[in-house]
């Protein structure tokens, strides 16, 4: 396993990490510290989690995810060898995220309840990296093209989000901070920000990056070269749809999108599954298992400080962490640039 560092710190994290929202929805608390410990054992020492986990978001549900690896985590002694990330909830619509604070907010009263929260569920005393998982003003996330203008709707400014979080650091209990689903304008406002008012800096983005969302290569990738904030990439395979299990309208057993697909029609469109088709043939071209080659190149992108994988099987999450040992030949590589270069993005 390699391993790479947050920021310019000396958190040292594995270029796989374990993606969690799957525990407490699709899989039990036994099959969640089956995959922890199968982790650990491979070499993974990244655990990354979120307040509003398991997916799709349910209230009856909330917070399970941090639960289970809490149990896990009780049974354990060697916190200090790995490193646990977790995130506050922006704000949405009440009917969805009501059963958060009343309807969360990146305030400083709520990201200190929230952070309280989840460490209590996570039976841990610290986070190593506590993480904005989407921002509260008015802007582009969850693949939405084209900025519209617009009144924000939530008096908190990213100055009151970013010294609460300070408050957490000084507290001793987050490490690191870092963002998700974040815009060019906003990781350039929180890192001048933190040097202006000489409050933590951010350490990394958490944005979605896969071979039918590079998005990210365009105005964030930068950052990771010039300011050391590096990506955390989420939905690596798109939701699974990279496999090609969902191809010619294929519907697995108790799949994500099989159980859930009216909420997640990001990377299920007759244009995505298109182009999955072209990723798919050239995997097979080559003799590489697809999901494997989509990993393998996330994992090659030099921007890269973790890729986050998920699975609901150990044979998926077997296949999907040995995906760090290969390295795409050129011809491969190739291949995908230019189908990249035909058919940019399909689902940003």
């Amino acid at each position: 396993m390699e391993y790479r560092r947050l920021g310019k710190t000396d958190i040292k994290v594995s270029k796989i990490c374990l993606g969690t929202m799957t525990f407490g929805e699709q899989n039990t608390e036994a099959e969640a510290h089956q995959q922890l410990d199968y982790a650990l054992e491979q070499g993974i020492n990244f655990i990354d989690a979120a307040e509003m986990y398991p997916v799709p978001i349910n209230a009856a549900t909330q917070g399970r995810t941090e639960q289970y690896i809490g149990t896990w985590l009780n049974k354990r002694s060697d916190r200090d060898q790995f490193v646990l990330a977790s995130k506050v909830a922006g704000p949405g619509r009440k009917e969805v995220l009501g059963h958060l604070r009343e309807g969360p907010r990146l305030s400083a009263e709520h990201i200190q309840q929230a952070c309280e929260a989840s460490l209590q569920r996570l039976q841990t005393d610290y986070l190593d990296l506590y993480q904005v998982h989407w921002p509260s003003r008015n802007t582009n996330y969850f693949g939405q093209l084209g900025y519209r203008y617009g009144k924000d709707h939530h008096p908190e400014t990213i100055t009151e989000t970013l010294t609460a979080l300070g408050q957490l650091v000084s507290a001793g209990k987050v490490r690191q901070i870092g963002l998700s689903n974040e815009t060019p304008w906003g990781l350039a406002e929180y890192l001048s920000l933190a040097k202006d008012l000489n409050l933590p800096s951010v350490v990394t983005i958490q944005n979605p990056y896969s071979l039918l969302n590079r998005s990210y290569e365009v105005g964030l990738a930068e950052f990771a070269h010039r300011s050391s904030v590096g990506l955390l990439a989420y939905s690596p395979l798109g939701f699974g749809v990279l496999s090609g299990k969902y191809l010619q309208g294929q519907r697995p057993e108790g799949t994500r999108l099989t159980r859930w697909g009216q909420y997640f029609t990001r990377y299920t469109h007759e244009h995505a599954q298109t182009v999955t088709q072209q990723y798919v043939e050239l995997a097979q071209q080559h003799g590489l298992d697809p999901a494997q080659m989509a990993l393998a190149y996330v994992n090659s992108r030099p921007f890269l400080t973790a890729n986050i994988i998920g699975a609901t099987t150990m044979e998926q999450l077997r296949k999907n962490i040995a995906s760090v040992d290969l390295v795409l030949s050129e011809e491969v590589l190739k291949g995908i640039e230019a189908i990249h270069d035909a058919h940019p993005n399909p689902c940003p």
